[in-house]
């Protein structure tokens, strides 16, 4: 099967520094390699993958200088680049949002689109459900909530390369704030659950525009004083491991509904717990009392800190081993791949289904079911 990628242009493929859906889009190009699917990447000429790249510019948005006055024209050229090479693929499978919709009206490849984002924004699915050939899939069962009609094709979860995060056994002794500096992210309310648990906290994140570094002055600045509340700033993929692992807890105090959020499982790879509020996906990734503690309330989240090193941290590894790998996610992706390509076959030549087909396409769930993940 020959599968094309898109990733967003913003970061290279792996991000060199903070970029989640990129850090996916790595990830999934891998597992479907090694499951013999020939994956093609249109991504920035900086990526690196095992698969064939298309590079579509030189260099990631991001980290062009001088900036990129409009980065539309080059997501434009992307997506007639795709269009015009879309015969060469079974399946196309857009990462970049809505952005590249137009292919499903502009080729007879099926085109699948895994959306990253929060969908409960104003006018959004009035976008999304303007294209009648789209399929999507959604990385959390909470993501869907806004917008139910869409024609969803399955909820996968993202999976990780477990093995390239070290396993720290014992806890450490401070909180860990990984992400961005942002109001919907709360870090203000690590701060707090930090001062009433008497435990340090770290911040590594990213401040990204005139908003968030607002947000920093105002809300986050005040409170740093480089001993017990201490800002690192971004950190790479190579330092996230020992940051996350030698942490008592990572800190994830949102106040959105977060579509997935990747650091989660990333700390309980390193076998480190996470302290949370029940928003979004947040009830889909954790397991109470066991990979952490969740609670709206943020002064009961404080009192759980001290509950943190009576969790056996192996056992967040194996959360994350038996249900976000990076197999399983490729593995869940070349069902749909599969589905859609022998749904649009069936289009095109006007034949019905076998009973070879429907026997695959039911007993696959269902065998997922019986190995003991759904």
């Amino acid at each position: 099967m020959r599968v094309a990628l898109i990733s967003p242009l913003f970061e290279s493929v792996p991000p060199k520094l903070y970029g989640g859906t990129e850090r996916v889009v790595y990830n999934l190009c891998r597992g479907l390699t090694e499951s013999n699917i020939e994956v093609t990447l249109f991504a920035s000429a900086d990526s690196v993958t095992e698969g064939k790249l298309v590079p579509v510019i030189d260099e990631a948005l991001r980290l062009r200088t001088p900036p990129v006055d409009e980065p539309s024209f080059h997501v434009f050229r992307m997506l007639s680049m795709i269009a015009q090479r879309a015969h060469e693929f079974d399946v196309i499978h857009n990462h970049n949002d809505y952005w590249m919709l137009p292919l499903t009206e502009m080729t007879r490849t099926p085109v699948v689109t895994t959306l990253h984002g929060r969908l409960d924004l104003p006018d959004l699915k009035h976008v999304l459900s303007g294209f009648p050939k789209a399929q999507y899939v959604s990385i959390s069962d909470s993501q869907r909530q806004p917008v139910p009609g869409l024609p969803w094709a399955r909820t996968i979860h993202h999976g990780i390369d477990v093995q390239a995060l070290k396993f720290h056994e014992k806890p450490g002794k401070y909180l860990a704030f990984l992400g961005r500096i942002d109001a919907e992210k709360r870090p203000d309310w690590a701060i707090e659950i930090a001062k009433r648990s008497g435990v340090p906290l770290k911040i590594a994140a990213k401040i990204e525009g005139k908003k968030g570094q607002d947000y920093f002055d105002t809300a986050i600045k005040p409170h740093i004083d480089g001993k017990f509340i201490e800002f690192i700033g971004e950190i790479s993929e190579t330092e996230k491991s020992e940051f996350l692992g030698q942490a008592l807890a990572l800190a994830f105090p949102i106040d959105w509904p977060e579509p997935f959020g990747l650091v989660v499982i990333e700390s309980l790879a390193c076998g480190t717990p996470v302290l949370t509020r029940p928003c979004g996906s947040m009830p889909e990734l954790l397991c109470e009392g066991v990979t952490g503690f969740s609670h709206l309330d943020v002064t009961l989240l404080a009192e759980r800190v001290h509950d943190l090193p009576k969790l056996n941290r192996a056992k967040c590894r194996d959360w994350v081993q038996q249900r976000f790998s990076l197999e399983r996610m490729a593995e869940d992706y070349i069902h749909v791949y599969r589905r859609i390509a022998e749904l649009a076959e069936r289009t095109r030549t006007g034949k019905t289904y076998g009973a070879d087909s429907y026997r695959r396409n039911f007993l696959y769930p269902v065998q997922r079911v019986a190995d003991g993940d759904s």
